[in-house]
């Protein structure tokens, strides 16, 4: 009698069912890790799409207020339409009123009741206004505009000055975020 070493070399069945569930659970893990940063990635850009508009529309009214004249604070919220043009200062006004440089036009910024930030340049009146702001965000009625030495020489020796405050959120997917910007411009014409 032959005495035979049958002995078969490999993996058994259960050797290679764990081996295979490992490597399932460290690519499970790892595409989770992956959606996860994928998401995180598509919030942080639609987040920072909605701040780049808010940021130009602080930019735009920066721009035509400091090239501006002739400033009225308008006092409280407007309702569709702004009445008034006497300049005047205030330390917390809705909205802003003021001649363009360009043509000599009456310009308003307004912060609305829906908490979007509305422009006109034809005065003011009632259906004249273009939402700036975009849809996901929404402006607090904290907000406003502080406007200092708009009154004319004589009474008035100070350059006027205007302080933009807003306040407010940005829902985007459900996720409400808070926001805060403030700037301050000065009238590019000399006015003391």
């Amino acid at each position: 009698m032959q005495n035979k070493n049958n002995k078969q070399k490999g993996y058994t069945i259960i050797e290679t069912m764990i081996a295979v569930s490992l490597f399932l659970v460290i690519i499970m893990t790892g595409m989770g890790a992956l959606l996860n940063a994928n998401l995180l990635h598509q919030k942080s850009r639609d987040m920072r799409s909605i701040m780049d508009n808010l940021s130009f529309v602080m930019e735009d009214m920066s721009r035509n207020l400091r090239t501006g004249y002739d400033y009225h604070c308008i006092d409280g919220t407007p309702n569709g339409s702004v009445t008034g043009t006497n300049t005047h200062s205030c330390e917390s006004g809705g909205g802003i009123s003021f001649k363009s440089a360009l043509d000599s036009s009456q310009w308003v910024y307004a912060i609305f009741e829906d908490g979007t930030i509305q422009k006109s340049t034809l005065g003011g009146t009632s259906g004249t206004f273009r939402i700036l702001t975009p849809n996901e965000v929404v402006v607090d009625p904290v907000s406003g505009f502080s406007v200092l030495g708009a009154e004319p020489p004589p009474g008035d020796s100070q350059q006027p000055f205007v302080t933009i405050k807003l306040v407010g959120k940005i829902i985007s997917k459900n996720i409400e975020t808070p926001f805060s910007l403030q700037t301050s411009v000065s009238q590019r014409l000399v006015d003391i």
